[in-house]
């Protein structure tokens, strides 16, 4: 980040909110780098891509394709300005529960009532900015972009990606646009969103937050108005976990099991869409949901400063038993069974159920 945007710091402190997003904004906007225009022609590859997708996947998936709207081909810089507060779902909430502390973590109030709007928008800023360099789509992000339903493909990422794994770009263009139509579908079904949003809500209730750290910082500090250098912040944004080095918390661990099984569900899901819908279309498919696993089984940032801070993992490498869940529903109970997923949020699986469809069968369809 350049010495320039932390002289610029003592500007924005004064945005009011309980996160400040403008602070944000300006770290996203430094990480995620200048804008590179997409090339016309592979612009519109991409594009035509999500229309035979939509074709592909109208006629083999449960959810209703027709609402997709067009996708957005864009670069790092424009993913990231359009999503600066995709995430405030996840980072809004923790202004509530720093103001809520108790005890002898209240003598930290007074400088979180001051700072935790810029300390909060210094890590939504980091984090949109380190993951627009990683993400392939809108609905890439292991948790849900929630600000809008646009679709977007990073291509510099997809791009990069094949390159990396030695996959043909043409293939991964169509994997690419087939998962984002896929779980835009998914997020627009009626129930989704409220549901994946109490389900936050919920979880976020059990969080308990020891700020010893913080309280350790504040007096090693002889001059206390050395908190409004920003100099001081700077620490903050090393990393998007920088904050959960001051503030440690605890959690229900039965509130993050809801939470684990719908994100892994529709991963899986979108896998079994995939595989479902376009397997003749792609010959490297086995190498690319191999590439995707391993991609899954390193945090991106959003998920390093989720864990760290608060504890919600979500455990992205359950996708693969989802998938192999969806196929077996298929197989035994046929496919119209499997639409009944979608019908309200019981009928999802339980987290152990993602490896007993048996036992989903019987809690579900039995009933």
């Amino acid at each position: 980040m350049s010495d320039n945007l932390f002289d610029r710091l003592f500007e924005l402190l004064n945005t009011p909110g309980p996160v400040n997003w403008r602070l944000g904004r300006e770290i996203t906007q430094s990480l995620a780098g200048a804008a590179e225009p997409i090339e016309p022609r592979l612009a519109e590859e991409y594009q035509e891509l999500t229309l035979a997708a939509q074709l592909r996947l109208a006629d083999r998936l449960s959810l209703d394709v027709s609402t997709t709207k067009p996708i957005h081909p864009v670069d790092r810089h424009t993913w990231a300005e359009e999503n600066e507060q995709s995430f405030r779902y996840l980072i809004e909430p923790l202004a509530d529960k720093f103001a809520g502390l108790q005890g002898g973590a209240a003598l930290a109030g007074p400088f979180l009532g001051q700072m935790a709007p810029v300390i909060l928008g210094v890590q939504a800023g980091t984090m949109i900015g380190f993951m627009s360099h990683r993400v392939l789509g809108q609905f890439d992000t292991g948790l849900p972009a929630l600000d809008h339903d646009n679709l977007y493909l990073v291509i510099p990422n997809v791009e990069g990606f094949a390159r990396d794994h030695d996959i043909e770009s043409h293939q991964i263009r169509m994997w690419a646009a087939l998962r984002e139509v896929t779980n835009h579908a998914i997020l627009d079904v009626d129930w989704v969103r409220g549901f994946f949003v109490d389900a936050i809500a919920a979880f976020y209730a059990t969080v308990e937050f020891d700020p010893s750290g913080l309280m350790d910082m504040l007096s090693g500090l002889q001059d206390p108005t050395k908190l409004q250098d920003p100099a001081a912040l700077e620490g903050l944004v090393d990393e998007p976990g920088g904050l959960a080095r001051m503030l440690g918390s605890s959690h229900d661990p039965e509130a993050l099991i809801p939470i684990q099984a719908f994100m892994a569900f529709v991963e899986g899901f979108g896998d079994y869409a995939v595989r479902t819908a376009a397997a003749d279309l792609m010959p490297e498919l086995a190498k690319i949901e191999d590439a995707v696993t391993l991609r899954r089984s390193e945090p991106n940032e959003a998920e390093q400063f989720l864990q760290q801070l608060l504890g919600l993992r979500i455990d992205r490498h359950r996708a693969g038993d989802a998938a192999d869940f969806c196929a077996e529903v298929e197989r035994r109970w046929g496919r119209e069974t499997l639409h009944r997923l979608w019908e309200d949020p019981d009928k999802l699986p339980r987290l152990e159920e993602l490896t007993d469809p048996v036992g989903w069968a019987a809690r579900v369809l039995l009933d």
